[in-house]
């Protein structure tokens, strides 16, 4: 008696967790019970030929999430009806598209049809952090991937220039708060950034005709050496590149953040981020356990209602108009 009552209540969950639209972390624990497995062997592999891979990926999860909700809409091309975000100037450089493809080509394989594109940016993600040496987080899985892209909104985006005041609107008006903000900007603790981001700190800053002041000069120095072209990419961290640790945080501390939106958080008068920076500068395990907890907030954040949605079975391009989609 006791195990028909045990087999019905797994049937149960079985066909709530694959027909249900809120996201847990047990989503494909019957339909594609090895994705975990897939995901970070794949992204395993091109961590051993891309030293930029891990950050490359979380890149596009955030530049996903702050448009329209994770729904995989960043990873949409230029087709007819299709205005890619992709063309937009927040998004320009952005990489990892491949290692997306070699993801969702062995998902499909296993368990075809079934794990959306959104779903593997916010899995890959997670995988992409525990890989360099950061924490591990439980994934809530479900998402949707969008059938509809919305470049005007990659407005929302944080740029590398943007003082604290239109960082923390733009993460405020997606219920993201200071502590959100501190934390989730530790992604830079890892990846590279263009140079034609941030030597506008060099010389006539803001029109003063002077650097920025807040940028340590030896470093600053060190920087326009390696700049020998606007496109050259530095580390974001240039004392563990390519390690998830805290030292995003002990570098702002120093005057040696990048961009002029790391250094923001630390170096503007009276900021409640200056006491965040703080905490998480000195202690690697409270960064990790907030690091995580914002993470999964912001990949909650779910499209608008009425955005027409499906489990994309190529993440570059929306299903034929023939095969079977929904709406979120």
């Amino acid at each position: 008696m006791g195990s028909s009552k045990l087999t019905g209540f797994v049937v149960v969950v079985a066909l709530m967790l694959g027909s249900s639209h809120a996201l847990n972390p047990f989503f494909y624990a019957f339909t594609c019970p090895q994705l975990p497995f897939i995901v970070l062997n794949t992204v395993s592999q091109a961590l051993q030929t891309d030293d930029r891979a891990a950050a490359k990926l979380i890149r596009l999860h955030f530049h996903d999430c702050f448009v329209n909700g994770c729904d995989g809409s960043v990873l949409l091309e230029d087709q007819p009806g299709i205005d890619s975000e992709l063309n937009a100037p927040p998004n320009s450089g952005i990489q990892g598209l491949d290692i997306v493809d070699s993801i969702k080509a062995a998902v499909e394989s296993s368990c075809p049809g079934v794990v959306s594109c959104a779903d593997i940016l916010a899995i890959a993600s997670q995988v992409s952090v525990v890989l360099s040496g950061g924490p591990a987080w439980i994934v809530p899985l479900g998402r949707k991937d969008s059938r509809v892209a919305n470049r005007s909104a990659t407005t929302n985006l944080p740029g590398p220039s943007e003082p604290l005041t239109s960082l923390k609107a733009k993460f405020g008006a997606l219920g993201l708060d200071s502590t959100d903000l501190v934390a989730l900007s530790g992604a830079h603790t890892f990846g590279r950034a263009r140079c034609f981001f941030f030597t506008g700190r060099f010389d006539n800053f803001n029109s003063t005709g002077l650097p920025d002041p807040t940028l340590d000069p030896v470093y600053r120095e060190q920087l326009r050496q390696m700049c020998t072209t606007p496109v050259t990419r530095v580390n974001f961290d240039p004392t563990t590149p390519d390690k998830f640790d805290k030292n995003y945080y002990n570098n702002l501390q120093s005057h040696r953040g990048l961009l002029q939106s790391d250094q923001e958080l630390f170096s503007t008068p009276g900021a409640d981020t200056i006491g965040i920076v703080n905490r998480f500068a000195g202690s690697q395990l409270l960064f990790f356990i907030q690091f995580g907890n914002s993470m999964i907030k912001m990949g909650n954040l779910s499209p608008p209602p009425g955005t027409p949605s499906e489990v994309r079975l190529n993440c570059r391009r929306v299903n034929p108009s023939s095969a079977a989609h929904d709406v979120m």
